[in-house]
């Protein structure tokens, strides 16, 4: 959905994503660790570093999920 769209009053649907608001959160959270973008339908996120595959969601929960998991220490004790 646009920002023209959400601006003229009509309510979001559940699984409607504004992609530009998306990715700005997630840079905002991931920015500094990966390359994090939005095409063909798939959000995708590659690390800096080159170490890791490309991670990829069908949503950008998803996706956080993903890169959260992924991050050296994420979830180890």
């Amino acid at each position: 959905m646009t920002r023209t769209a959400a601006a003229d009053g009509r309510r979001r649907g559940v699984f409607e994503v504004d992609e530009d608001r998306a990715i700005e959160a997630l840079r905002l959270a991931w920015g500094d660790a990966y390359d994090i973008g939005f095409a063909d339908g798939a959000w995708r996120a590659c690390r800096h570093d080159g170490d890791g595959s490309v991670l990829t969601g069908r949503m950008p929960d998803e996706l956080n999920a993903a890169m959260r998991a992924d991050w050296p220490g994420a979830g180890r004790p």
